[in-house]
């Protein structure tokens, strides 16, 4: 109880301001009680999705960190930290607004602060262009994780057995993706049907964008380990696969909110997570790992695509959205447990 409260003492208190925070702005929205519990669980979610999903992030981390110069390890954790809070989890997501919208960031943000309705309607507008991105990039995410022949480890065995072995055929996941893009489009009305495959075109482009991107990285490991202690080839090499990483925790908080503001505060919560659970890593050298964490994050995340899709169509209240990608991780977490205690005893 020590370690913990040693390591992640910034992490609780990032936690309890930033839910104090979103509890504060559910109710400046929608003034009742209901609506802040909403903001707070929703909130919850986010951080909870986000530290799910950086399990591998603070691993891959705390491999390079402890390679570098100290020096270089601390600015890491100070500016890397800034970069990825702000970066990644608030610019970031203020961007795909503004591209989906149209508008300007100075005016998003604006939008967001001073008038939420206006705000809401433009994004209303913009719903049908980030459901489509982000439900396929979401779901190539989560089929590229299950449909893989390097997969060890099963939670759901008869499912996952049967997908692992059909990681063989190429292309697999990109058909099934396709597929599922074009029922949606046969089912849109026709005036939105160009705009909905145009987006969910580019989200499976950004995907395929970001494998590639993390080849060439793999490629360059050797180059990189080689200059990582004199801090600044590591340094960058940390941040882009950072960006990697956190690039799905961004594209599946659309699922739950638009709201900018409590996204930021969710992701933020999570990114505080994965600094403390990388200092642990580098300082003791192990890590408490969850068998099957990773994978109810992975079946959260395929749920969130869903979801993403089927918003296109129907209206689903975030509450929802969150108890069921909440709930996988939250299976997932006590099955962990269990194998631990079964494996002791």
């Amino acid at each position: 109880m020590t370690t913990a409260l040693h390591y992640f003492r910034w992490a609780f208190i990032v936690t309890a301001v930033g839910l104090a925070l979103a509890f504060w702005l559910g109710w400046g929205y929608d003034h009742s009680l209901a609506g802040s519990i909403s903001f707070f669980l929703i909130g919850a979610v986010l951080a909870i999705l986000e530290i799910s999903l950086s399990f591998d992030n603070a691993i891959v981390n705390a491999n390079k960190l402890k390679e570098m110069d100290p020096v270089w390890q601390r600015r890491f954790l100070t500016w890397g930290i800034l970069i990825a809070v702000f970066g990644m989890r608030v610019v970031f997501p203020l961007l795909i607004v503004v591209i989906a919208a149209g508008i300007g960031p100075w005016e998003a943000i604006e939008l967001a602060a001073t008038r939420p309705d206006e705000y809401a309607r433009i994004i209303g507008g913009a719903h049908l262009s980030i459901a489509a991105f982000g439900g396929t990039f979401l779901m190539m995410v989560a089929l590229n994780y299950f449909v893989d022949e390097g997969k060890e480890v099963d939670w759901i065995r008869s499912l996952e057995c049967q997908l692992r072995r059909c990681a063989s055929i190429r292309g697999l996941e990109i058909a099934f993706v396709l597929a599922v893009v074009m029922l949606f489009a046969v089912v849109l009305p026709g005036h939105e049907t160009a705009r909905f495959l145009f987006a969910a075109i580019g989200g499976l482009l950004t995907f395929l964008a970001v494998e590639v991107l993390g080849h060439v990285l793999d490629s360059r490991q050797a180059t990189v380990e080689v200059a990582a202690r004199g801090g600044i080839g590591a340094f960058l090499y940390l941040e882009v696969l950072d960006a990697s990483f956190s690039f799905d925790g961004v594209i599946g908080a659309f699922a739950l909110t638009h709201n900018l503001f409590l996204i930021a505060i969710g992701l933020g919560i999570g990114a505080m997570y994965v600094r403390s659970m990388t200092i642990m890593l580098v300082e003791r050298k192990t890590l408490s790992q969850f068998r099957y964490l990773e994978h109810g994050a992975f079946y959260s995340i395929l749920v969130l695509s869903l979801i993403m899709f089927a918003q296109t169509l129907w209206h689903i209240p975030e509450l929802v959205t969150g108890v069921l990608g909440s709930g996988f991780i939250g299976v997932a977490l006590v099955s962990s447990i269990l194998y631990n205690r079964r494996q002791s005893v």
